[in-house]
Formats: C-alpha cells, structure tokens, sequence
C-alpha cells in the first residue's frame, strides 16, 4: 500500500504552546482501515484536528500525497480531505440526498448548480453506503446510525484520497457499530481510499483495523496491527489501567476479571 499522509517530527498543540504530542513520525496508507486509540484526554482530537487542517501544527510536518499541508488552499484541501465529524449536523429541512450532494461544493462553483456528472457521483456515493432507501428522508429524522451514514456518503461524494473520521461510532448500538466498521473497511478495500478513525471501540478496532495507532500519555505513538501491538504488550498496558480488565494477547479479547475469578486466584 502506498503512503497518502506522512507525518514527520510532528509537535500538535495550542497557540499558548502548551504541546500536547510532539515528534510524531508516521505513515497513513491508502487502501487501509487505520484505528486511533487512546484514553481520554490523550490527543486524538487535537491530532484529528491538526491532520484535516483544522488546527494549526506546532511544529514538524503533515504531507499529503508528497505535499505539505499548508501549500493546499482551502479548495484544494477540500479535494484531498474529508472529514465526518461526531457532532450532529444542524440543516433543518434538508433531505439525505442535498446532504451527500454538499460533498460536490469543492466542485461546483460559487452557485453549487449539480450537473450531470454531479449527480451521477451523488447517486454512487450513495449507493455504495446502501442509503438509498433513505433519499428523501428528512436529516432531523434519520437515526444516529443513519445520519453518520449520510455523512460518510457526503464524505464519498467529496472524492477525497483521505477521509478522518472522529468517533463513527459513537451513540450507536452494538450491531451498528459493527456494521459501520465493517462498511469502512470495505470502502477502504473498494476505493482505495485512505480511512483513519479515533474509536473508543477497543474490540471491535482490535477486530477489524488493518492498522492501530495507539497514543499513550506523553505523547508517544505506537503503531502496528493489532497482533504486533499484542504481542509487544502495548495493548495490555493500555487496556488494563484497572485491575479488574485483563487482555488476552492470543486472542485479541478483553475481558472482565469477576468475583470468582478473584476467589480463584486467592
């Protein structure tokens, strides 16, 4: 798989320069599911931030495919980088279908008229998310799952290399987590696309990703799949803070100690 977003020494932070992470050195690849991890508080969101442009960098660099990020104008950045958000979209009346099409604002100019192509690449967007049973449903009466699939579906639409996407998961039931973990991997697959998300969905990270990026307190990044994170023992460190969760390296699983465990082992 070839490198899309390459960090090198990267410092991300505030302007009052209290830095949060500093030289992080590492490759984002296309064609790949890659999982952010880490407990609250760490930097996820800042780094999140600080990749999509959103957040200026404190100090190293961030290159998409070969380019530093703050040669991009604002419309050329738009063409490289989508981003779906946790946050719920305040739009009112608006249908699924005019929410995947402001995906093709970076391309249609000041009066954001669709041509042809244009919708051909709405209804593809769209198909290959599997909403189109959702079109002309209202955004405000979609659920969470639903509405993040609009989201992705607007982020497809953008034709971007690079899509970051902060906590897919949040608010959704089990299954529905599952299901939008697997539709990201598979659009990885399909598109090529470079997909690079922060979870709190430890498991099922553990399960699907291609690649972890697990950020520890201090800063320090540790990168690998799954199995080299397991067998190196950074995910046990991070998972077992409390005494009472214990992580099963072999196995990828986490569990939770209980009472008998503990008269067993007295």
């Amino acid at each position: 798989m070839e490198t899309t977003v390459a960090l090198k020494n990267l410092s991300i932070g505030y302007k009052d320069k209290r830095t949060v992470a500093k030289g992080l050195t590492a490759d984002i690849k296309g064609g790949e599911l890659t999982c952010l991890l880490g407990e609250n508080g760490v930097g996820k969101s800042t780094l999140l931030r600080t990749l999509a442009g959103f957040q200026p960098r404190l100090y190293g660099s961030i290159c998409i495919e070969g380019q530093a990020l703050e040669k991009f104008s604002d419309k050329e950045l738009a063409k490289k980088i989508g981003v779906v958000l946790t946050e719920k979209p305040d739009v009112g009346q608006m249908t699924a279908e005019e929410m995947v099409s402001m995906g093709r604002a970076p391309y249609t100019g000041f009066w954001g008229v669709l041509d042809d192509e244009d919708h051909r690449i709405v209804d593809e967007a769209i198909r290959q998310v599997g909403i189109d049973a959702l079109k002309t449903r209202l955004i405000n009466t979609l659920s969470d799952g639903e509405r993040q699939k609009v989201m992705i579906a607007k982020a497809l639409a953008q034709q971007t290399p690079v899509i970051y996407l902060d906590e897919p998961t949040a608010f959704l039931d089990y299954p529905s987590k599952v299901e939008m973990l697997l539709l990201l991997k598979r659009i990885s697959r399909e598109s090529g696309k470079t997909i690079f998300l922060s979870t709190h969905d430890v498991e099922l990270a553990l399960q699907v990703a291609d690649t972890l990026w697990l950020m520890q307190r201090g800063g320090n990044l540790v990168i690998g799949t799954p199995h080299e994170l397991a067998q190196q023992g950074a995910l046990a460190q991070f998972v077992e803070r409390s005494g009472d969760i214990r992580f099963d390296a072999e196995n990828l699983s986490i569990r939770v100690v209980s009472t008998q465990d503990y008269l067993y082992s007295s």
